[in-house]
């Protein structure tokens, strides 16, 4: 079986979540920085597909969340020129695979794709990120730590 690079926010729960599932299915993960990871327009829109351009957004994002950033009005090289100097503006998780890369946490597409082998899925949205209490603290205290300010993990 060939090894799924993973590309996460350090901390973020819900892709915590992702690659326990993934690891539980059998497969080996190369688990990468998606904050810190070099990424140019070029390589970054080999992740998206045919999706939409607002598809490819972290709609938590501060950024985003405070109007700073609408992805509706972005055409695909705003996009991703927003998103090359800003990281964080990315949907999570990014995955790629030999030749193929995708965005997103979809289970059904994942069990089309890679197979999940049968795993049982934890309840709840895998491509949320839930912070509550003493997790919502060292949550924090992680993001602080890593020189950004709190950024809720994105759907």
């Amino acid at each position: 079986m060939a090894t799924l690079t993973f590309y996460e926010k350090p901390g973020c729960q819900g892709n915590a979540r992702q690659k326990a599932l993934l690891r539980a299915a059998g497969h080996q993960l190369n688990v990468r920085n998606l904050l810190t990871e070099p990424w140019t327009p070029e390589r970054l829109r080999q992740f998206f597909g045919a999706l939409p351009v607002t598809q490819w957004f972290n709609r938590n994002a501060p950024a985003v969340k405070s109007g700073e950033v609408n992805p509706d009005a972005l055409d695909a090289d705003a996009a991703l020129a927003l998103m090359v100097k800003r990281a964080i503006l990315i949907r999570r998780p990014l995955l790629e695979m030999g030749d193929e890369r995708w965005v997103g946490f979809d289970v059904a597409a994942l069990d089309a794709r890679i197979g999940l082998n049968g795993v049982n899925l934890p309840p709840g949205d895998l491509e949320a990120c839930s912070h509550h209490g003493a997790e919502a603290a060292a949550h924090a205290a992680a993001c602080h730590a890593e020189g950004h300010a709190h950024e809720h993990c994105s759907p």
